[in-house]
């Protein structure tokens, strides 16, 4: 059996979402064990409910760091701010400096989905600047392939890239993600539950 994280930030439910896709498409995956974790809020809770804040979100915080160690996968959702993660997940991950220096995410599979108020919003420098930081860690990374064939919809506005699965919040945050969205971050959850499993096995 191999263990996927899926591991998000959101602030107005699009990433919440999307990671609950992800998941689902983790969970098609025969012999594979999905955990959703959120990280902490930094934002103080007077100032995130005057701002509309989501903040009755289902999945549990995640205990630290040391944490990441137990999964075969890690797939880490963000909104963009300025084409750059979350600076709540940014926060997290500059608490891993003890399991990076002793290797102990090496080998393991990363994937990143994210979320952008408009449609050149920084959605892919945000996947990849998370890729980066993936490959300091010494993880496999892992995007969506063309294969999917939603990557490819012409036929409305939508997010979706081969870097990792996207949606559009409109600048409003009216915007919820799309089916088209939703199917590809179930691929991508999919595709890199297989890789974890092949890798695990």
């Amino acid at each position: 059996m191999s263990k996927v994280l899926v591991l998000y930030y959101s602030s107005y439910g699009h990433i919440e979402t999307m990671a609950k896709a992800v998941a689902a498409g983790a969970e098609s995956v025969p012999g594979t064990q999905v955990d959703i974790r959120r990280v902490p809020e930094l934002v103080p809770e007077e100032v995130a409910r005057k701002s509309g804040y989501k903040l009755d979100q289902d999945a549990p915080l995640i205990d630290g760091p040391e944490a990441l160690v137990d999964y075969d996968a890690i797939l880490i959702g963000t909104p963009t701010r300025y084409g750059n993660m979350a600076s709540q997940m940014r926060n997290f991950w500059d608490m891993t400096g003890g399991i990076w220096a002793q290797g102990k995410l090496n080998g393991k599979v990363g994937s990143a989905f994210a979320s952008t108020a408009t449609q050149h919003g920084g959605q892919e420098t945000t996947l990849i600047s998370i890729h980066t930081m993936l490959f300091h860690l010494g993880m496999v990374v892992a995007g969506v392939p063309y294969s999917c064939p939603e990557l490819s919809n012409m036929e409305e506005i939508t997010g979706g890239t081969p870097y990792g699965a996207t949606t559009l919040a409109n600048a409003d945050g009216s915007r919820t993600p799309s089916e088209n969205e939703l199917t590809i971050a179930r691929y991508q959850g999919k595709h890199v539950a297989e890789l974890a499993a092949k890798l695990a096995g």
